[in-house]
Formats: C-alpha cells, sequence, structure tokens
C-alpha cells in the first residue's frame, strides 16, 4: 500500500529540494556537453582533407544558405587550430571510451556513494571530468593515446557522478514528488545536448575548437563551486532548510531505512525479478536512445541530404523536446499519484509503457516516411522525446523497491545501459555499412523489437513495494 504524504505540506518550487534539483539539472547539463565536446570538436581537429568532413556536405535542404560554401566553412573551422590525422578508426576508439570507463565505476561508485556520501562522490566526480575537459586540447597535441587515456578517465568521473545522485534523491525526494525532482534533475543532460550541439559549431567557428572544451569545462568549475557550496548528503544537516521543508521530508521518508549498510544481499538481488524487470527496461531503453545520439547526424545527413551545420541545428531539436517530456511527463506522474488517481505501481507501468512503445512506433515509421522531409523530422523530434517517458517509469523504480540500495542498483541499472549503447551502435555501423536502405529499416525495427521485449518484461515483473530483503532488520533483545 502506498504511504500517504505527511498532511503538514512544505513548500513546492520555493523549496531547498527544488533548488537541489535545480543544481542538479545544472550538474547533468554540463556532465552530457563535456561528453559531447569532442563529437562536434572533432570535425574541426581532423584532417579537412579527410572525405568524412566533406561528405556530409549538401546544398539541400530548408536551412541550407547557411553552408553553401563548405570549403570556406571547413577552412573556418580549423583557422588558428591544430589538425590531427585521426583516421575514422581511431576516432571510433576515442568516442567509445569514455563509455568504457563509465562502466569500469558505475557499480562500485553506487556503492561508496552509499557509505561515504554522495556529495562527495559527485561533486569530485564533477570536478574531474571538468578539468580533464579543459586539459584536452593539450592532451590532443601530446597524442591520440593520451587522449584515449583522459576520455576513459572522465567517463569513470562521469560514473561517480552519474550514480551518486539517486543516494541524494533517497534522503531528500518525498515519495509523491520523486518523478517530479528527478524529472528536473535528469532533463538537464537532455538540456546539455541541445546545446552543445546547437553552439558547439558557433564556438569552433568564431573563436577555434579549444574553446568548445574551455567554455564547457569552465561552466563545470563553477558547477562544482555551486555543489560544494549548497548541497548536504542529508536534509537534516543543512543549515538553510527552513524546519517546515525538513519535518515534510523527514515525515513523509519515516518508513525508510536510514541505518548505514555494512554488506549488500547480492544473492536475494540476483534472484529479485522486479530487479531484473528494471535491468531490462535499462537495457532495451539505452538501445533506441544511444542509436539516437550516436547516428542522429548521420541519419539527418545520409537520409535528408542535408549539410554539416543544419544537421547538427536540426540533430539538437530533439533533446529539447526530450528535456520538456521528462519534466511535464514528473510532473504528471506525481499529479496522479498526489490525487491518488492511480496506484504507485500503475504510474510506473504506464510511463514505462509509454516510454518504450511510442518511440518504437516513431522508429518503424521512419523508413517508409523517408521521403518526406516534414514527417521525418516530425518523427526524429518525437523519438527522444517520448522515449524520455521513462524516467517517471523504471527510470527511478529503484527508489521504491530498494531505497536503502537506490545508488548501487542505478549504477547497475545503468551498467545494463551502457552495454545495450554499446552492442546497438556495433550493431548499427554493420547493418547500414552492408546497404544504406535495407541497413536503416533493420536497425529501426530491431530497436523496435527490443523496447517491445523490454516493456512486456517490465509489466510482467515490474513493482513497487520496498522488497524484503531492502528493509531494515530490526532485532528484539530481552
Amino acid at each position: 500500500m502506498d504511504k500517504k504524504p505527511s498532511p503538514k505540506k512544505a513548500p513546492g518550487f520555493c523549496s531547498l529540494r527544488y533548488g537541489l534539483a535545480l543544481i542538479m539539472h545544472f550538474s547533468n547539463f554540463t556532465m552530457i556537453t563535456q561528453r559531447v565536446s569532442l563529437s562536434i570538436a572533432i570535425i574541426a581537429m581532423v584532417n579537412s582533407s579527410q572525405p568524412h568532413g566533406l561528405s556530409n556536405a549538401s546544398a539541400e535542404g530548408p536551412l541550407a544558405d547557411t553552408l553553401s560554401n563548405p570549403s570556406t566553412s571547413i577552412k573556418e573551422f580549423n583557422t588558428g587550430a591544430s589538425v590531427y590525422e585521426w583516421s575514422p578508426e581511431t576516432q571510433g576508439i576515442i568516442f567509445s571510451s569514455i563509455s568504457y570507463g563509465i562502466v569500469v565505476t558505475l557499480i562500485p561508485s553506487g556503492y561508496l556513494a552509499g557509505i561515504f556520501g554522495a556529495k562527495q562522490m559527485l561533486g569530485a566526480g564533477l570536478l574531474i571530468s571538468s578539468l580533464l575537459t579543459l586539459f584536452t586540447p593539450l592532451a590532443a597535441d601530446f597524442g591520440v593515446i593520451l587522449v584515449i587515456v583522459i576520455r576513459m578517465i572522465q567517463g569513470m568521473a562521469q560514473g561517480m557522478a552519474w550514480t551518486g545522485q539517486f543516494t541524494i534523491w533517497a534522503k531528500w525526494a518525498p515519495p509523491l514528488e520523486r518523478s517530479k525532482l528527478t524529472s528536473i534533475a535528469g532533463s538537464g543532460a537532455a538540456f546539455g545536448s541541445f546545446i552543445i550541439l546547437c553552439v558547439g559549431g558557433l564556438i569552433s567557428q568564431a573563436l577555434g575548437w579549444p574553446f568548445i572544451f574551455y567554455v564547457f569545462g569552465s561552466i563545470g568549475c563553477v558547477c562544482c563551486l555551486l555543489w560544494f557550496t549548497v548541497i548536504y548528503d542529508d536534509p537534516t544537516h543543512h543549515p538553510c532548510i527552513s524546519a517546515r521543508e525538513k519535518e515534510h521530508i523527514v515525515a513523509s521518508l519515516a518508513h525508510q531505512s536510514s541505518s548505514p549498510r555494512r554488506s549488500i544481499p547480492i544473492k536475494a538481488m540476483a534472484r529479485c525479478l522486479p530487479l531484473w524487470a528494471i535491468f531490462t527496461g535499462f537495457f532495451s531503453h539505452f538501445w533506441l536512445c544511444t542509436i539516437i545520439i550516436t547516428y542522429l547526424p548521420t541519419y539527418i545527413s545520409s537520409v535528408l541530404h542535408v549539410n554539416i551545420r543544419d544537421s547538427g541545428v536540426l540533430s539538437s531539436l530533439p533533446f529539447i523536446a526530450a528535456s520538456s517530456c521528462t519534466i511535464l511527463g514528473g510532473q504528471l506522474a506525481d499529479f496522479l499519484l498526489s490525487r491518488n488517481l492511480l496506484r504507485l505501481i500503475t504510474v510506473r507501468k504506464l510511463f514505462s509503457s509509454l516510454g518504450l512503445l511510442l518511440p518504437s512506433l516513431c522508429a518503424v515509421a521512419l523508413p517508409f516516411v523517408a521521403s518526406s522531409y516534414v514527417t521525418t523530422i516530425i518523427l526524429l523530434i518525437l523519438i527522444p522525446g517520448t522515449s524520455n517517458l521513462c524516467d517517471s517509469g523504471f527510470i527511478i523504480n529503484t527508489l521504491d523497491v530498494a531505497p536503502r540500495y537506490a545508488s548501487f542498483l542505478m549504477g547497475i541499472s545503468r551498467g545494463f545501459g551502457l552495454i545495450a549503447g554499446i552492442i546497438s551502435s556495433t550493431a548499427t555501423g554493420f547493418l547500414i555499412s552492408q546497404d544504406s536502405v535495407s541497413g536503416w529499416r533493420n536497425v529501426f525495427f530491431l530497436s523496435a523489437a527490443v523496447n517491445m521485449f523490454g516493456m512486456f518484461f517490465y509489466i510482467t515483473f515490474g513493482q513497487a513495494e520496498i522488497q524484503d530483503w531492502a528493509k531494515e532488520k530490526t532485532i528484539t533483545r530481552l
């Protein structure tokens, strides 16, 4: 049975917990821009004589007037900056290295965040990532090996930061506000993707590609200053929180265990089908999302024949839709819960189903509307937008089933997602290399099949009650 909110309700948006959500939104914004910066800068970093830089250039498309002379644009991009002889294979290794770094630290950082405090883990991860971003242009001059090493360490740092967030929400987010708060924080990643794709090329052209790293690395350092100053692991120890808000949070979380844990019930977790439902949901969700993030500019360029700069602008549009849908989905989910219109498990399964089904339908439809420019763009915008409805579903479900281990389980969940991303990226590259038309069709059909499997598995086995192994064991002494 779902717990009812405390009778004395604390202020909403003008409260410290919503301020925390905004700072975490800024943190996620910073990390995704630092991660994607290289994808934008590498166009100017590599030798401009390589075919990949010009093969996407075209005078077709509604925005093509902005790049009527591709050779001039490339020259401007490379003005005053070094050019590196990195093959497409080398670039692929560089891009993937950050994902391997994230995978390495997701599980241990989630566990350590629950013991030593998420504030230090997340703040340290963000600071390391920001400093390495600032150092990337210099590292490129020393050689590709150093760039790969830096990207891997940066991935490890970001893995620390991603998983530490759920340890904080386990202590700060009242049950009826979890969807709302986590969606505000999580939407920073989608908004960051939108901004970096929009302005990255402009920064490179105006100031030179190194300034992409300098700008977003510096923003990360500012965010770290905010983080270490304002954020506390526990609302009971925050010096600026009002008594009313503290009472509201503590009362709403009174049924959850707050005692430190010495061990993790691995065997019980491995036998828990609701957890496997969450893991399967993450795997399915990240499969299609990774394809969209990685290959969207390529798809727009090859199918719609749009030039380089316009491809970046169009590629950014889906992510502003994703950011908006994340926030609106969280608001709607908590509205349904606060008004007792739906049970918690019903809300989780509803948003999970919508977040997996709707993008699958859009993906399946894409090959059949390739001749229509407007329809294709609309579907590409809807895929990440509707997919982010999962943020109010299985994405935060670990806070429901095992709040004591939420950060550790989030690390495992994201690990499943990253594995899916690695597999889907490799499979997509193989399929489209065989034949572009049939390859893209197979990519989208396979993605829809993976999403449907994840949806049905979660609907069948997903739960929202705290599992027995996740409850605090009380010992009665005689």
